[in-house]
């Protein structure tokens, strides 16, 4: 069997890499060219994924390995498709997922397309996830056995027919137990250090990639810190500082602790409270996306809001495009720009962005399960 590896120059695809030579197919390595490397990883002060230095990685291994290696030139694509989106949701005040949207957009349909192309049979890619038979014989998304390292998050966005084209040999183990693997291997990345930031954002400073990407002439303008109470507190210099359940540098003194409970871009206001006024007993989510049918009207669910989230349990009304859910207990700082993944014990069904949420959610959520 013919099969193509998505090579990233880490330790974890090339694993799979290896993983996939050693059970006797034949493999093609392929690598996706998306940026330049920053000044940031060239002074050594960042790591993060999908540097040119990566690049050559990536080949030195196939080249460990014995096997071909392609790349291919994305940047355009990437930049348009997460990078641009990236910045414009920070000026509506949003959280966004980048990494949710590169596999959406960037990674998986382009290099299937490719694959398809080169003869390969399937897609094999170093992801934390499992693809496990399911009644009807359909492979189903699920969870990575690794829950420290379990990447089905990122993935929700996947399209039936490209999960019957993919393999992730990594999701029954450990990232110890792949690291081991990769030192008895002999691959030269063995020890290389997990990437840590967003890939185009080193150092963290995410701010400095929307003022880049916005340009001088489109930034927010300075406006109010308000407290929930309805007083003014200070001034900030643009809402794209600001993320919901932020609690440093605020730049405020209001007498107590206080988090980022709301960011209005439309109003140019950033609203800061206690910590018990992050939490939300519901979200609205919208273009959702559901790898077989949607989940019936309220049925229970596990939701994670964000990528360090564990889940928690909801009841779900999905419609279209768009979906409410209601949590069993109410969950803190859930950041409109963020996914909202729906999971049935550890298989992905689907999910969405979050759009809104608070009281006014809570409502809609009620009258759905009503029947309203």
């Amino acid at each position: 069997m013919r099969v193509m590896v998505a090579m990233s120059g880490g330790v974890d695809s090339s694993v799979a890499a290896a993983m996939m030579v050693d059970a006797g197919h034949e493999v093609l390595g392929v690598t996706m060219k998306l940026r330049e490397t920053s000044a940031e990883e060239r002074a050594g002060r960042s790591a993060s994924c999908c540097s040119p230095d990566d690049l050559l990685d990536a080949r030195q291994v196939c080249d460990t390995l014995g096997i071909a290696h392609y790349v291919v030139d994305y940047r355009d694509v990437f930049r348009q498709t997460v990078i641009e989106p990236f910045a414009e949701s920070y000026l509506r005040g949003e959280t966004p997922n980048p990494c949710v949207r590169c596999n959406d957009h960037v990674k998986f349909a382009p290099l299937l397309d490719r694959a398809e192309a080169l003869g390969a049979d399937y897609l094999v890619t170093g992801h934390y996830a499992q693809i496990r038979p399911g009644p009807d014989g359909r492979g189903m998304l699920c969870r990575g056995v690794d829950a420290r390292k379990d990447q089905s998050y990122f993935l929700f966005g996947l399209r039936r027919e490209a999960i019957d084209r993919l393999r992730f040999p990594l999701g029954t183990l450990s990232k110890d137990e792949v690291r081991a693997r990769a030192q008895r291997m002999g691959l030269p990345t063995w020890d290389k250090a997990d990437s840590e930031d967003i890939c185009f954002v080193p150092g963290g400073d995410y701010t400095r990639v929307v003022e880049r990407i916005a340009g001088p002439g489109r930034l927010p303008a300075a406006g109010e810190i308000r407290h929930l109470d309805g007083r003014t507190l200070g001034e900030h210099h643009g809402v794209h500082h600001f993320t919901v359940g932020q609690r440093k540098g605020l730049g405020v003194a209001g007498g107590e602790r206080l988090y980022v409970v709301n960011v209005d871009a439309a109003e140019n206001v950033v609203r800061v409270g206690p910590r018990d006024a992050l939490l939300a007993h519901a979200l609205r989510a919208t273009g959702c996306h559901w790898i077989d049918a949607p989940p019936a009207p309220g049925q229970r669910v596990r939701v994670q809001i964000r990528y360090r989230h564990t889940g928690a349990d909801a009841e779900i009304f999905a419609d279209g495009d768009r979906a409410l859910i209601r949590f069993t207990e109410p969950q803190s700082a859930i950041a409109p720009g963020q996914a909202a993944v729906v999971y049935a014990g550890d298989q992905v069904l689907g999910g969405g962005w979050i759009e809104r949420v608070g009281p006014v959610v809570l409502d809609e959520a009620r009258a759905a399960r009503h029947g309203g």
